[in-house]
């Protein structure tokens, strides 16, 4: 019988904290909207964020936006349902957009990681590197790149066959648990899904840290202390998201097949389906002077 849809275990394994969990998920999700929708507002109104560094942070708090609600409306709904359940397509277009959006929030960090190398390394031409139409070359690179090779491997893994009613041990549609649940042993599609981590997350981050190789090589020839710190609290809120979002993709998508552990997955994923994305605004809200002046401008 051919798949229609697939029950979603979730957390289902907690029946007496579905309640608290429903709640916490729910207030998190209203910071994450909220927190990213006034980052976008302040850099949007105050002229003085009208740079670089702040539009690649706008397009990332609406790409982080759009990245949330692939997953956590759907996750709040089922934990105060019975029946928890997503039809085929939905699970696809589900995993195409949760990757899409995940891939284009890794090449705009790299283009963020790219614009901090040229400010610090290259500061007498850094209009001229990065104008207008260079930063929407980045983005657009960005984009596309973050959305076609997720088309690819949503396509493969949907191609897989599937039979009879299907469980899939996540609280969403993501890679590994979908592949498990396929009914074949055949694993050449893990060889696409490798090749699709290490370009984009394992690539991304690489370009990153190249670019901080550069940006430290320039930081440590300046002579006063004075000019250091400044020179590296410009890079401070990037490096701090950069870390945790690398971080915990590199734990799930980065691993040997013998270490999978579905339940242990599973929390692992509320970090960067809930909490990194949480961080983005809260880090560069607290961490940014600027941001914060003009919030403070913002509110009168």
């Amino acid at each position: 019988t051919k798949v229609t849809e697939f029950i979603l275990i979730g957390f289902s394994d907690f029946p007496d904290l579905q309640i608290p969990l429903f709640v916490f998920f729910f207030l998190t999700y209203l910071v994450i909207l909220t927190g990213n929708v006034l980052l976008m507002t302040i850099i949007r109104l105050d002229r003085h964020l009208h740079i670089p560094m702040y539009f690649f942070l706008s397009i990332l708090s609406f790409s982080e936006t759009c990245y949330t609600f692939a997953v956590i409306p759907k996750m709040l709904v089922d934990l105060i349902t019975e029946k928890k359940s997503i039809s085929f397509t939905g699970c696809a277009l589900q995993m195409f957009f949760f990757l899409g959006f995940g891939g284009t929030n890794c090449m705009l960090l790299t283009a963020m990681g790219y614009d901090r190398c040229v400010a610090i390394c290259k500061p007498l031409h850094y209009k001229v590197l990065m104008n207008d139409r260079v930063c929407s070359q980045l983005v657009a690179f960005a984009t596309v790149t973050g959305f076609t090779l997720p088309l690819i491997v949503t396509y493969f893994i949907f191609t897989l066959p599937f039979c009879g009613e299907k469980e899939i041990n996540h609280f969403f549609c993501d890679m590994g648990p979908v592949i498990q649940a396929a009914c074949t042993e055949d694993n050449g599609i893990e060889i696409v899904i490798f090749i699709f981590c290490i370009v984009v997350v394992f690539g991304s981050f690489l370009l990153i840290l190249l670019s901080y190789v550069l940006i430290f090589n320039t930081i440590l020839k300046i002579p006063s202390t004075e000019g250091k710190r400044k020179a590296f609290s410009t890079c401070a809120s990037h490096l701090t998201v950069v870390v945790v979002h690398f971080g915990c993709a590199s734990i799930i998508y980065l691993r040997p097949k013998s270490a999978y552990s579905l339940k242990e997955d599973t929390l692992i994923s509320v970090t960067y389906t809930v909490v990194t994305p949480l961080l983005n605004p809260v880090v560069y809200s607290l961490r940014n002077k600027d941001v914060q002046l003009a919030l403070r401008k913002g509110l009168g």
